[in-house]
């Protein structure tokens, strides 16, 4: 592993994401990264971001380039911090003539990089120990292509299999042992509830106290409590349990009412669980609905959270 950490580009300068060294039970507190400071009214509540799923059908079919994915946020949506996935640019991590034309547009654009969403990875909690070794190593490299983009942060997954217990101390350890490698680049590790048992919010928040790691947390995930099949777990509840580890949140949308509002989850109630804990980190925009095209999908999420936002900011 040690190798693999020499193989990569030296960490970037410390800034001002060393806010993000707190501790669990203060990291939804904590979480302002990116927040400006000069913003006055309702929106000092949340910023809001866009995850780059949002567009994944525009981007797969080669219609947007994922280097001008700030510069489109920005310029069609008003938005000016980002959430990027790998599997935009799989085979980018270790490619930082690439990676720095991707932050110049961002910076070109007055756009904040926030976090980098990892899968294809390798299991984290794989019962096999050289297999969750392997995992960790290959994460690396993501962790050094975040740091170099100014992201606070990289999303990555628990999967693995066997008694929950177990699989709990074995994702716990991993988390552990990748957060102090991806502590280099200055870079938190953070699990999304994301199918399995990690939809199960009270197993990952098990996850979380287990790996007690200042640089361990959590991206609560409004609409992803799908354990299997028809096994779904409340995602209010799911939510609130993942919320003291916070360092990031996503507003899942699929579908809208006439009024604007979303189908599936309850905003208001949603977002009121969120700033209860005391998060007044970037809220950001997951668009996954196929009723509406992504673009008008992503717009439409973005009325709400402003609206939902100036309601509770009155409250």
């Amino acid at each position: 592993m040690a190798g693999c950490v020499g193989s990569t580009r030296p960490p970037r300068d410390a800034d001002a994401n060393a806010d993000a060294n707190t501790g669990p039970r203060t990291a939804a507190a904590a979480s302002t990264a990116g927040v400006d400071a000069g913003r006055n009214g309702d929106d000092l509540l949340f910023p809001i971001s866009l995850a780059q799923w949002s567009l994944h059908r525009t981007l797969f079919a080669g219609e947007l380039d994922a280097l001008d994915f700030p510069r489109h946020a920005q310029e069609r949506f008003g938005i000016d911090a980002v959430e990027y996935v790998n599997a935009f640019f799989k085979h980018k991590a270790g490619d930082f003539a690439w990676l720095e034309r991707l932050r110049r547009g961002a910076d070109d654009a007055g756009v904040t990089s926030l976090l980098i969403m990892i899968d294809g990875e390798g299991a984290l909690g794989d019962p096999d120990d050289a297999a969750r070794r392997v995992a960790i190593e290959k994460h690396v490299k993501w962790a050094a292509a975040a740091g170099f983009l100014g992201c606070h942060a990289m999303r990555v997954n628990v999967a693995g299999s066997g008694d929950p217990d177990a699989w709990r101390d074995r994702a716990a350890d991993s988390l552990r042992r990748l957060a102090d490698l991806a502590a280099t680049w200055d870079v938190d590790v953070i699990v999304e509830n994301h199918g399995g048992l990690s939809s199960d919010g009270a197993w990952l928040a098990s996850v979380m106290a287990a790996a007690d790691h200042p640089r361990v947390g959590t991206l609560p995930d409004f609409g992803n409590f799908r354990i299997e099949g028809d096994r779904w777990y409340d995602r209010y509840l799911g939510v609130e349990q993942l919320m003291p580890w916070a360092k990031a949140v996503s507003a899942k949308s699929h579908d809208f009412d006439q009024q604007g509002n979303e189908t599936h989850t309850d905003y208001r109630r949603m977002l009121g669980i969120v700033l209860a804990a005391g998060y007044r980190g970037h809220v950001g925009i997951e668009y996954e609905g196929g009723e509406l095209s992504e673009a008008d999908g992503i717009e439409a999420t973005h009325v709400l959270l402003q609206r939902v936002r100036a309601e509770l900011a009155r409250a």
